[in-house]
C-alpha cells in the first residue's frame, strides 16, 4: 500500500511540475482540439476508437499538430493496457520485452494492449521488423507518430497493416482554444492583444504555442499577461496589419513577382511573414502564380512552388521561410507568360457559351464490346507509331476545328513550344 501511494504521490509532483504541453494533453478523445477531419463527430477515427475497433495506425504530419496527444486519448477512451516507447531510446530488447507483457495480457485477461511509439520512423528496419509478428497476430496494436513520410521511413510490411492518419496543422480557432486552456490551467487572464499574436505566431503547432504561453505566464508572475510578455517570450515584436492591408499586402506580393522584382518579392513576403500571416497561404498563392503568370515560358516554376508548398507542411516556420524565399525570387526572375491561364479561362468561357460538339469517332472509346459495330476509334492514329511520336489527325469536335485557345509567347521555354507547335501545324492551317 505505502509504495502504491507513493507511486502516486510522485506521479501528483511531476504531473504539477510538467512543461504545459504536457499538463494539458486529453484524457480522452473528446478533449482533443482540432483535427475534425479524424476526431469530429462520426469521423473515421473516432469512430473506431468509441467502437474499439481500432486496428495499428500511423499518425503522420508536422509537430506540435497532436500526435501524441491523440494517442493518450485514444488510451483514455479505449479499454485496451497502453504502453509508449520512443524510437529515440527504445531498441529492439524493449520491443521484445513490451510484446511478452502484451502476450500476458491478453493470455491472462483478454485484454489487448496498445503501442505507442514515437517518432517511428528512427526505428532501424530491423528493429521495425521486430514488431511485425505481434502486429500480424493481434499482439499488440501499434500506433506510430512520425513527421516523416510514412512510405519513405515506415518498412512496408507494417506500414500496409496500419491506417495512415494524417494530421494537418492546427487552425487559429483550434489554437485560441488551447490559449485559453493554458491560461485557465496557470490561473492567469491575458489581453486579446496578447492571445492574437500567440495564435498568429504558432504556425499551427499546439506545442510551440503552449509552451511559449508558459514563459509569457512567468513574466507576467501569473496575472495578467499583456502584449509585452508575449512579444519577450517569443522573441519578437508585433508587427500585425488588419484585413484590408492583407490584401493589399499579398497583391503587392503577386504584383512584384509579375514584374520581376525579387527585392520587392522578398520584402512583401516578409511583411506577410513578420505579421503572422499564414505560411500555407503564401506558398498556395505561389503554386497558383507559378501558372498563372510563369506558365510554360519556365516549367519548373510549378515544380519549384509546389516544393515550397510541401516545405511548409513538412518543416514549418521559421525554417520554411529559406523555401519561400528561394519560391518567390525564382518565380520574380522566372521569364513570364500567360498563355495557359488565357486558355482555360477563354476555352471554359466558349464552352459555357455553347461551344460543343460531338467527340469525333475516331476518338471515342474503342475497348467495350461492340463499339468496333458503331465506327469507334476506326481510323485513329496512334501517334507513338509514328515519327516524333505525333501524326497530324482531328481532335477536335467538326464545329470547332478552327479554333485555338493557346498560342505561345515568345519568353523563355514558351518559345520552343510555339517552334514544336508551328512544324506540327500544316502551313495552310490557320487557327488564330
Amino acid at each position: 500500500m505505502s509504495d502504491d501511494l507513493f507511486a502516486a504521490a510522485a506521479e501528483t509532483a511531476k504531473l504539477t511540475r510538467a512543461p504545459l504541453a504536457a499538463r494539458l494533453r486529453p484524457r480522452t478523445i473528446d478533449d482533443v482540439v482540432g483535427q475534425e477531419h479524424l476526431v469530429g463527430p462520426d469521423r473515421p477515427l473516432r469512430r473506431l476508437v468509441e467502437s474499439d475497433r481500432l486496428t495499428s495506425a500511423l499518425l503522420w504530419g508536422p509537430p506540435g499538430t497532436g500526435k501524441t496527444t491523440l494517442a493518450l486519448a485514444v488510451a483514455g477512451t479505449t479499454e485496451r493496457a497502453f504502453e509508449q516507447l520512443s524510437a529515440v531510446t527504445a531498441g529492439v530488447k524493449d520491443v521484445r520485452e513490451t510484446i511478452e507483457r502484451a502476450k500476458h495480457r491478453l493470455g491472462e485477461r483478454g485484454q489487448g494492449t496498445i503501442l505507442f511509439l514515437d517518432e517511428i520512423h528512427r526505428f532501424s528496419k530491423a528493429q521495425q521488423d521486430a514488431l511485425l509478428p505481434a502486429v500480424e497476430d493481434g499482439t499488440l496494436t501499434l500506433i506510430g507518430a512520425t513527421t516523416e513520410n510514412p512510405f519513405f521511413e515506415v518498412n512496408a510490411p507494417l506500414r500496409s497493416r496500419s491506417t495512415l492518419f494524417r494530421l494537418e496543422p492546427l487552425e487559429a480557432p483550434a489554437i485560441e482554444t488551447l490559449v485559453r486552456r493554458g491560461l485557465q490551467a496557470e490561473g492567469a487572464t491575458a489581453d486579446d492583444d496578447a492571445v492574437t499574436l500567440l495564435v498568429e505566431r504558432s504556425g499551427g503547432d499546439g506545442r510551440q504555442v503552449l509552451t511559449s504561453l508558459e514563459v509569457a505566464c512567468a513574466l507576467s508572475n501569473y496575472t495578467n499577461v499583456a502584449l509585452e510578455h508575449v512579444e519577450a517570450a517569443l522573441g519578437t515584436s508585433a508587427l500585425r496589419y488588419g484585413r484590408d492591408d492583407h490584401y493589399d499586402v499579398v497583391s503587392a506580393f503577386i504584383k512584384s513577382m509579375r514584374g520581376s522584382d525579387p527585392d520587392a518579392a522578398v520584402y512583401w513576403l516578409a511583411r506577410m511573414l513578420e505579421a503572422g500571416e499564414d505560411a500555407r497561404f503564401i506558398a498556395r498563392r505561389m503554386v497558383i502564380f507559378a501558372s498563372e503568370d510563369v506558365g510554360l515560358a519556365d516549367s519548373r516554376s510549378l515544380e519549384i512552388a509546389v516544393a515550397a508548398a510541401h516545405a511548409v507542411e513538412h518543416v514549418g516556420l521559421p525554417e520554411a521561410q529559406l523555401n519561400l524565399s528561394q519560391a518567390a525570387i525564382h518565380l520574380a526572375t522566372a521569364p513570364k507568360s500567360n498563355r495557359a491561364a488565357l486558355a482555360i479561362w477563354n476555352a471554359r468561357r466558349d464552352v459555357r457559351d455553347g461551344a460543343t460538339g460531338e467527340v469525333p469517332a475516331h476518338l471515342r472509346d474503342a475497348h467495350y464490346q461492340g463499339a468496333a459495330a458503331l465506327g469507334h476509334g476506326d481510323g485513329y492514329e496512334y501517334p507513338h507509331n509514328h515519327v516524333d511520336g505525333w501524326v497530324a489527325q482531328q481532335y477536335l469536335p467538326d464545329a470547332l476545328v478552327d479554333r485555338n485557345w493557346y498560342t505561345p509567347s515568345e519568353y523563355g521555354d514558351e518559345r520552343q513550344v510555339a517552334e514544336r507547335m508551328s512544324r506540327r501545324r500544316p502551313p495552310n492551317e490557320d487557327r488564330s
